[in-house]
């Protein structure tokens, strides 16, 4: 969950900070045409994560709440990677004997 998290927040940067600048300052499309379709696999993926994790009850409610809204904020997904580490620490040291 964590490496999906930063995938799809660093095609959001990618998308947002180069590929819609470079269309409507440059009128270069391809950049949108290839980064717009990486990025919404990237999201669906994240989506489909975030559904299996909190159905396992891995993630608490408030903090599920938390990564669904971060998802749609450029850098957001940094700051869930942080959450997510915290939980799978959690989980390890709950695992150990």
């Amino acid at each position: 969950m964590r490496l999906v998290s930063l995938f799809e927040g660093a095609t959001l940067l990618i998308l947002v900070f180069i590929a819609v600048p470079l269309r409507h300052i440059g009128d270069y499309r391809m950049g949108t045409m290839i980064m717009g379709p990486v990025h919404g696999a990237a999201f669906l993926l994240y989506f489909w994560m975030l559904v299996r994790t909190i159905s396992a009850g891995s993630v608490e409610k408030r903090d599920a709440l938390r990564l669904v809204v971060t998802a749609f904020v450029p850098f957001g997904a940094f700051l869930n990677e942080r959450l997510l580490r915290k939980a799978q620490w959690a989980l390890v040291a709950s695992a150990e004997p």
